[in-house]
């Protein structure tokens, strides 16, 4: 166990927890939401620092992260737990279970960061269940990665408290968030949460200039309505650019929701070519195998200057992050 930060004690032996928006207070001996954080005699624990459910090497591109070192490894870790309880989790096995009920990989920061050198990663990500949750061993891990020259990336539901969220702004290097629905509805009902904090880590993490990607996992008959993703793009394009790259991804039945069919890539399609239209300069679909609505294309130019497929990178035309037309493409190449 860590002492772990973010809260403070209230009355007696009661603490209240910062690390989420959810702001839990805490009873001896009690856990908050996400089951991972424990008041004893007083003081609050991270039961899960330094004891990984998921430890494996992924392409970058699986985050996805699509203008990050792209066709790089990135050394991925996870825990037990989650602050949400979304009903379509593909991760529900570790992120809705306790930490004293799966088997955990104990490995210490210096360890990860070792293992991400020896297997010649060039980031550490923080992925599979959610993140911020074992903030306390993010942190850490992330400095030390720092040191050695590797970058540190978040994905995230950006549902993260107010100081929190600034702490992991010095460390994090690239953050893609999981913007699940742009209807708050959508997030009390399937998520268990509400949207509000989501849309101000996304507007930070660009203000604070971390490299930034968005995620939509569309789920027919639930956030399919091209109305609201329509609306979501609007928000996005007014508040954080043209450049930050959205994704859609398709849903496929798990969890809770076994009786939904699968997303189809026409409505991906659909919601991509919408994106590009209202002004957002990289849209892209995951999930389903499309013939080009992975690759990177120049804004001004239209070249292809990244063909992708299957999370491989087959050709990275950019030289210095360049298209041959002069055109700088953002990211963090």
């Amino acid at each position: 166990m860590k002492e772990a930060r973010w809260w403070k004690k209230t009355k007696e032996n009661t603490v209240q927890c910062f690390l989420c928006q959810r702001n839990c207070v805490i009873p001896e001996g009690k856990t908050g939401f996400c089951g991972v954080r424990q008041n004893k005699q007083g003081k609050l624990y991270s039961l899960v620092y330094g004891k990984a459910t998921g430890v494996q090497i992924d392409p970058i591109e699986k985050k996805p992260l699509y203008h990050f070192l792209p066709g790089s490894a990135a050394f991925s870790i996870g825990t037990a737990g989650c602050n949400f309880v979304c009903q379509h989790c593909q991760n529900w096995q570790t992120s809705q279970l306790k930490p004293e009920k799966f088997h955990a990989y104990e490995i210490t920061p210096e360890e990860i960061v070792q293992k991400a050198k020896e297997e010649h990663c060039k980031s550490i990500a923080y992925t599979y269940n959610e993140p911020t949750i074992f903030g306390e061993y993010v942190i850490d891990t992330a400095k030390l990665a720092r040191k050695k020259g590797l970058k540190n990336i978040l994905i995230t539901n950006g549902f993260t408290g107010d100081e929190a969220r600034l702490e992991f702004c010095k460390y994090i290097d690239g953050v893609n968030i999981d913007l699940k629905a742009f209807d708050n509805e959508f997030y009390k009902k399937y998520a268990g949460a509400w949207i509000e904090p989501v849309l101000e880590s996304l507007k930070t993490y660009k203000k604070k200039k971390v490299w930034l990607e968005a995620t939509n996992l569309i789920i027919p008959t639930l956030n399919d309505k091209m109305e609201k993703i329509k609306e979501m793009i609007n928000w996005l394009k007014e508040n954080l650019g043209g450049d930050v790259p959205l994704h859609f991804s398709a849903f496929y039945p798990s969890y809770k929701l076994q009786d939904l069919p699968p997303t189809s890539a026409a409505t991906l399609i659909e919601a991509r070519k919408l994106a590009i239209e209202i002004g957002m300069k990289y849209a892209y679909i995951g999930n389903v195998v499309t013939t080009d609505e992975d690759n990177t294309y120049c804004p001004k130019c239209r070249e292809l200057v990244i063909e992708r497929m299957n999370y491989t990178i087959l050709q990275n035309k950019l030289k210095n992050g360049k298209c041959k037309c002069g055109e700088k493409i953002q990211g963090v190449w």
